[in-house]
């Protein structure tokens, strides 16, 4: 498997730090409100890589956090006259539900900033030891400058450019423009924590190194979110947690590309945040998966309605495939393959192998859909009522396997209830009767119902629509 690592700016070999095991950190919601689609694009890369390392047979450690206390969640939570702790509640749980909507499985860990504070104290502690952090007032900052020419290797830039530009925030506390806060003192009304720099609470970044430390070890395999976090937040967990141990943080870092809005950046000036919750009321929450895995994670991707509506669309696609997989597998024949079918299941491993490939070279999900919907041409070619029990149950086993590593496809058939198979069996009885004005009848009523009836050699093939 090849991963391109945002450090060295290529793709390299991936290979874990301990055999077999990998210990994987996500950065997760702030959780202050519901999440959007451009998070979801992040949350779902994780979700896959996650899916495609256990495929290949590792262990998978995956650590996606919550961060429960930070100035938009105190600011949130003084609007609507509740505890940050409440909103943090109320959030994570409307996390939990609108990301299992869109096929993420829950991570292996999923910590609360608020409930890691003695590892914070502890790394920030170390800081000051090796003289990489400073106090003033009851604030704590990364010394950049004492840090020296490392910091910035992650966004690619040198300190003086960093300072020079407009990316740092100016504070007249700090040493030096690039500085950063680690522990920051209390304000009235603020949730606090006791700290040996006084009362207090943590600064963003300094969150994620404890809580993937404490859960990982001090050097982790690979860690990453969206591009918008390479800079501030992963450079500055870099500079700390490497300050703080001496040793490497993080072998491999992966970032997403950037996701539009109707060809717009996402900005709070436009107002054009599409949150993943409202979408759920408008289309199948699978066909934001669909959509979001329709391009590599590394490009840039437009979100339209129209793309939404294109996604359930080739879902639907995919859906009615597997069921006429199963419909087939009903009335198959138990004899060895013919030729035709010989060749056709050659075929359909080969596909499985190049879908894998396709993983394995930087999660090319692109690639990998492209390949799903190839074995689904060559099967509608292939295959036919009465072919052999092996010709459909290889095809059933290469689709399941695809369309499971991309969380798609995965709904039960719908099961009909008593009074649809009452008027399957009715309509059956006409047709034996060659009572075909009845027959067409009870087919428009079924229809009213929403179900397709197709008659077939094999008999009637009702489909859910």
């Amino acid at each position: 498997m090849r991963i391109f690592n945002t450090l060295t700016r290529r793709k390299e070999d991936f290979i874990p730090l301990v055999p077999g095991k990998v210990g994987l950190y996500g950065c997760g919601p702030t959780v202050y409100h519901y999440f959007h689609i451009g998070n979801a694009r992040a949350f779902i890369v994780f979700d896959m890589l996650r899916r495609v390392l256990e495929r290949r047979g590792y262990e998978v450690t995956f650590v996606q956090n919550f961060t429960d206390i930070d100035d938009r969640m105190i600011d949130r939570a003084r609007e609507q006259g509740i505890s940050v702790s409440e909103l943090a509640d109320r959030f994570i749980a409307a996390y939990l539900e609108d990301a299992a909507a869109i096929g993420i499985r829950p991570a292996t860990v999923q910590p609360r900033a608020t409930e890691h504070m003695p590892e914070i104290i502890a790394i920030i502690g170390k800081l000051m030891d090796r003289g990489f952090a400073y106090e003033a007032n009851g604030d704590v900052y990364f010394d950049t400058k004492a840090y020296g020419s490392k910091y910035g290797r992650l966004i690619g830039q040198n300190i003086e450019d960093l300072e020079s530009g407009a990316r740092v925030a100016v504070d007249e506390m700090k040493k030096h423009p690039a500085d950063f806060a680690l522990w920051k003192a209390q304000k009235p009304g603020e949730p606090a924590w006791e700290s040996p720099w006084g009362k207090g609470r943590p600064g963003w970044h300094i969150e994620c190194s404890a809580m993937s430390m404490k859960y990982l070890g001090e050097t982790i395999d690979i860690h990453g979110g969206g591009q918008d976090l390479v800079f501030p937040h992963h450079e500055n967990e870099l500079a700390q947690s490497e300050g703080a141990t001496g040793k490497p943080f993080v072998r491999y870092w992966m970032h997403n590309g950037f996701l539009n809005i109707e060809g717009e950046k996402m900005s709070k000036s436009l107002d054009n945040f599409v949150l993943v919750r409202d979408i759920r009321r408008q289309a199948d929450p699978e066909a934001v998966r669909f959509f979001l895995l329709s391009a590599h994670y590394r490009s840039p991707l437009n979100f339209t309605r129209s793309q939404i509506d294109q996604a359930a669309a080739a879902l639907s696609r995919l859906y009615t495939a597997r069921d006429n997989y199963l419909f087939l597998r009903d009335g198959a024949a138990d004899r060895e393959p013919d030729k035709e079918e010989r060749v056709f299941c050659a075929l359909a491993d080969d596909l499985l192998r190049r879908f894998d490939e396709a993983l394995d070279d930087d999660l090319n999900t692109a690639d990998a859909i492209g390949v799903l919907f190839e074995l689904v041409k060559h099967a509608n070619i292939a295959l036919r009522p009465g072919c052999s029990i092996t010709a459909i149950e290889t095809v059933l086993e290469a689709f399941r396997s695809m369309t499971g590593i991309l969380g798609l496809a995965d709904k039960k058939q719908a099961e009909r209830d008593v009074d649809i198979d009452a008027l399957v069996n009715a309509r059956e009885e006409a047709r034996k009767a060659k009572d075909w004005a009845e027959s067409d009848r009870l087919r428009d009523e079924l229809k009213t119902l929403g179900y397709s009836v197709e008659d077939t050699a094999q008999g009637q093939k009702v489909t859910k629509r």
